[in-house]
């Protein structure tokens, strides 16, 4: 036989709400979705965003911020004059030393040298002062547009 529960019976009259949950973005997008409250007269908020739907780029703000680049920086950065180049050749060679050995000496990598050497770097005074010291020759009073 079944057995009761033992104790009083009890019954909870208080109302109980259910409630819809809330629509989530991807639903509120819903074309659906959207003519049935624009039907009902709910409010719908529409918002045209630039260029969409379109696939193009815009050209015109690259133009722009190298406009703005142009106007806040110099065109270029001046690079090692030729008589320096030179001057730091003719001492290392002089010396019998590789650039590799020249770049230890001043403690900085073998391509800074490559690069003085070469004229692409911008100049340092702190790196000229370092190979003025090693190599025993004047390089920063050479540094002039020739």
């Amino acid at each position: 036989m079944p057995m009761r529960p033992t104790g009083g019976l009890k019954q909870e009259w208080e109302p109980i709400v259910l409630q819809k949950p809330k629509m989530k973005a991807q639903d509120l997008k819903d074309p659906k979705v959207v003519n049935q409250a624009l039907r009902t007269g709910a409010q719908v908020q529409t918002v045209k965003k630039f260029n969409g739907g379109l696939n193009k780029k815009e050209a015109t703000a690259a133009v722009n911020v190298r406009k703005l680049d142009e106007a806040a920086e110099p065109a270029a950065l001046e690079k090692v004059p030729v008589n320096v180049r030179q001057a730091i050749q003719k001492a290392r060679i002089e010396k019998k030393m590789s650039q590799a050995d020249l770049a230890k000496k001043i403690n900085e990598r073998t391509q800074v040298v490559a690069e003085y050497e070469n004229g692409k770097a911008v100049p340092n005074q702190l790196v000229l002062g370092k190979m003025e010291k090693v190599l025993g020759v004047e390089l920063r009073g050479k540094i002039r547009k020739s």
